[in-house]
């Protein structure tokens, strides 16, 4: 595998959402393959079919998608090394694991759930725990004490079986982690673990290893929790005689405050997601939240998770997706686990809204106003968009930000106008009304001025007065810069909700 260009694959079992640490794995792969001009896969392995979740393929399918990371072969999209369902793939393991055995490096096990139970419990009344391993495989029913013909009798008749790996007792197991460097582990301490059943499905540790071999993958870049599978996987390839992938066993994402995985309970405690899209649970109905829903963009989160347990080695946060693949090398990825900042997340993609052109937040800000029955002109919506984006974290904040600008206010903040209305505010509001529709042509910065040399040479109060005008045309005493609002919304609007907010507060017209 030396001089071949890297394969890398990433291979969720749809068994419900896809966790946002598995998108972290997933672009880590996709950029290692991108940087070094190889190839990105995604495989589904579906062998448990007792844990499958329906939709949640569709959903794994449709994250990528959105986050605008490309497989170039796969489920979905396909290529010469197919098929990538291990479902679809079950009649090839059968050889494998009879090879094995044949080898001499597993054997056929026939023990029922009920004598392994058994079993359990006598080692926990020693004090033990109980192992099917090297120390104890002599004592079972297995093809290791049973005849040769036993052993085909008892297959043919139909009676369950699974084949178990045949670890050699005491023997130092090498792993050679590109993140952690050499991890070893002696085979007496690991079970004989279970490599295929009689249902004629193979557990998940023999068909990684046949899928992996068999569509040439180069690098197996995984989560940490695999890291116990490894030595297995090691000793799988030495079974088979093959050339072993090099590992890379990433750093877990832990919750933000505290050790321990982030999970979802961890989100929904916190208020954050930790899918990339909405799931709604088919069995129990449960809706649970997705940075798309949330709005965060896509550049963000994967920018966001990119630096989550990775580092250039610069002060440089905000980068583009080609700048990550340009940048990215293994031997910086952090040994530690990565802890999950919300405030972060939310940074990033308040950075990214800045980034974005006005039209191209568009289509955000647009589904808001459809949803809120608003009409609006483009070019007008697109003013606003450009003086409101730099309050936006995410562009749902738009109508509570700018929605002034659409409706006029019926209610304003009693607290400022306690703070800001002084007995004679009216008479001084339409006093400034009047100032600002002098022109023909509305000129902001002569208007700025005219009403300003106003207020000095009466000597009134500047705040007091510009402000209560400020609560008229939005609602309380926020938003932009009062002239530049004044300018979008036009001088006949303003001049509207200045007797509105006048009337409001004096009552009648005065």
């Amino acid at each position: 595998m030396e001089n071949m260009k890297p394969r890398v694959r990433f291979a969720p079992s749809p068994t419900g959402p896809l966790h946002i640490g598995g998108v972290r794995t997933a672009l880590y792969n996709y950029l290692f393959a991108k940087k070094n001009g190889g190839s990105f896969l995604l495989r589904i392995e579906d062998t448990d079919q007792t844990r499958f979740v329906p939709g949640a393929e569709e959903y794994i399918i449709e994250a990528f998608q959105w986050l605008g990371l490309k497989f170039d072969e796969g489920v979905g999209i396909g290529g010469e090394y197919g098929p990538y369902k291990q479902s679809e793939r079950k009649p090839m393991y059968k050889p494998y694991a009879e090879q094995l055995v044949r080898d001499g490096w597993a054997y056929y096990a026939f023990d029922t759930p009920e004598s392994l139970d058994a079993k359990r419990k006598e080692a926990e009344v020693q004090k033990k725990t109980f192992q099917y391993d090297a120390s104890t495989r002599m004592s079972m029913v297995n093809s290791l004490t049973l005849s040769a013909e036993e052993t085909e009798k008892r297959i043919a008749s139909g009676e369950p079986f699974v084949v178990r790996f045949k670890y050699p007792a005491d023997t130092d197991i090498h792993v050679h982690d590109l993140i952690r460097g050499e991890v070893v582990i002696n085979s007496n301490l690991l079970d004989d673990k279970v490599l295929y059943k009689s249902d004629g499905m193979p557990t998940y540790h023999l068909a990684n290893i046949v899928d992996d071999h068999t569509m040439k993958i180069t690098h197996v870049i995984r989560g940490e929790e695999w890291l116990p599978s490894a030595p297995l996987h090691v000793m799988l390839y030495k079974a088979f005689g093959w050339e072993a992938p090099q590992f890379a066993h990433l750093p877990l994402l832990l919750k933000p405050d505290g050790n321990g995985k982030l999970s979802k309970r961890d989100g929904d405690r916190l208020g954050f997601p930790v899918f990339p899209l909405e799931w709604h649970d088919p069995k129990s109905g449960e809706v649970s939240s997705g940075y798309r829903e949330t709005g965060y963009l896509p550049e963000a989160v994967v920018n966001m998770l990119a630096l989550l347990g990775w580092n250039p080695g610069t002060e440089q946060e905000i980068f583009s997706l080609d700048e990550l693949v340009n940048l990215f090398s293994l031997d910086k990825i952090s040994k530690s686990g990565a802890k999950f900042s919300l405030d972060k997340a939310k940074w990033f993609n308040h950075e990214y809204i800045q980034m974005k052109s006005s039209k191209e937040l568009m289509p955000y800000i647009t589904k808001i106003m459809d949803e809120k029955g608003v009409a609006y002109e483009e070019d007008y919506l697109l003013k606003v968009i450009d003086l409101m984006k730099e309050r936006l974290t995410f562009p749902g904040e738009f109508w509570e930000q700018a929605g002034f600008f659409f409706v006029a206010p019926t209610e304003y903040s009693a607290q400022d106008l306690k703070k800001r209305w002084k007995e004679g505010t009216g008479e001084k509001l339409r006093v400034i009304d009047e100032l600002l529709r002098k022109d023909e042509v509305f000129d902001m910065q002569a208007a700025h001025d005219r009403v300003m040399e106003h207020i000095k040479a009466n000597e009134w109060n500047m705040g007091a007065v510009l402000n209560s005008m400020r609560i008229g045309i939005v609602g309380c005493a926020r938003g932009p810069e009062l002239f530049t609002m004044i300018n979008i919304l036009g001088t006949d609007e303003v001049h509207k909700r200045t007797e509105a907010v006048i009337n409001a507060v004096e009552g009648g017209d005065n």
